[in-house]
């Protein structure tokens, strides 16, 4: 067995599925021009706040009368505010396939104390999208961060819906079509596909949300973090840069570089044909290999920023001690960091393939992918 390792190395290893790969031409001297030291309510912070807000719409053809607001905690933050505000007006219904969306599913059931019709899927898989009342919200993941499905497109959501749509979006916002029209409430986070910093996220909400803000008031108390109306009407300045708390204005710098780079390399086509051609690259060497195979049962609803993958070796004794110990070997030899699969997801690796990766860099992994299998079955 040839246990030669490959010639060629990724130019950088770091493929965590979040935080993400910062853009490639990133140095620390790209926020020199940061307001640091300056209020974020001083004129300097509002121009800042302002453009990221505006870049945001800009690069994601975001309809004018949307608002977009910079909000705390990530996009963690972003989606508790709209669970909080919005819900309980009516009846809700929540997909969820993985980690995350199951996380939803648990906060508005156990923390809000309501009864959502709830639809699952496993790992692998969507539930099913064609049942779907929109009579009542729906809160859904774009694409599952921790199982590397998405939905496949917007077709499913119905244009006469009476119930709002509450959308996380937060490893889908920068590498896929999003339609706005199908989406009244969508959250994302800096450090995903962008590559920004975290502990902010965005949150954007249709003019059916915001009147849905104005028109109810929750059963529960919210806390100051989570308040988005005063006296019946929308706070607009969380929209035009008045964050609730103090934001980091080096990290609002990093997004603003991230927006400026993503414009040098076409916007968002030229986003989502990066991270298309990063997931290309890994379904040319699956196609080849029959020890390996993507977590997405149906090619339609497979990911192109967090692709998930398992072993389908039969000779493979226990998975999890398997999988771990490829992703350990990889970072050993310093070619792939932070790769394995998500701890509630199923034993496999996981690899970035959003925009801010190279596709080279991804070209040149694979064949240390064979070397550490080949490496590790062998001691099975």
């Amino acid at each position: 067995m040839d246990k030669t390792k490959p010639a060629a190395r990724p130019d950088n290893p770091r493929f965590s599925s979040g935080p993400c790969a910062k853009p490639p031409t990133w140095k620390p001297g790209s926020l020199a021009d940061a307001a640091l030291g300056r209020s974020h309510r001083a004129a300097i912070g509002k121009d800042k706040l302002k453009a990221a807000i505006e870049g945001t719409r800009e690069a994601l053809g975001i309809p004018a009368d949307y608002r977009i607001g910079i909000v705390p905690a990530s996009d963690t933050g972003a989606v508790e505010m709209a669970l909080w505000s919005l819900l309980g007006a009516r009846g809700v219904e929540m997909l969820a396939w993985e980690s995350f969306g199951a996380g939803w599913v648990t906060d508005v059931t156990k923390q809000l104390g309501l009864n959502p019709v709830v639809k699952t899927a496993d790992y692998g898989e969507l539930p099913d999208l064609a049942s779907v009342d929109f009579t009542n919200d729906v809160v859904f993941t774009w694409n599952g961060t921790t199982s590397g499905v998405r939905v496949p497109d917007g077709n499913w959501i119905a244009a006469d819906r009476e119930g709002l749509t509450i959308c996380d979006a937060t490893s889908a916002a920068f590498a896929m079509d999003l339609p706005w029209d199908k989406l009244d409430v969508t959250t994302f986070s800096w450090q995903k596909v962008l590559g920004g910093e975290a502990a902010h996220g965005i949150l954007i909400l249709s003019p059916r949300a915001a009147r849905r803000l104005e028109s109810y008031t929750p059963q529960w108390p919210l806390p100051k973090i989570f308040r988005l109306t005063k006296a019946g009407k929308l706070i607009e300045g969380v929209f035009t840069g008045a964050t609730i708390n103090t934001p980091s204005m080096l990290a609002v710098e990093d997004y603003l570089f991230a927006l400026d780079w993503a414009r040098s390399v076409g916007g968002l086509k030229g986003m989502m044909a990066r991270a298309d051609a990063n997931t290309k690259a890994i379904a040319d060497f699956v196609e080849m290999r029959d020890w390996i195979d993507f977590l997405a049962h149906d090619p339609t609803t497979l990911s192109n920023t967090s692709v998930c993958l398992k072993f389908t070796d039969d000779r493979i004794k226990d998975g999890a001690s398997f999988a771990k110990a490829i992703a350990k070997r990889l970072e050993a030899e310093g070619v792939a960091y932070d790769i394995g699969a998500y701890r509630d997801a199923p034993p496999g690796l996981r690899i970035w393939c959003g925009g801010t990766v190279e596709t080279a860099n991804i070209t040149a992994l694979m064949p240390w992918l064979d070397w550490a299998f080949q490496a590790e079955i062998s001691e099975q």
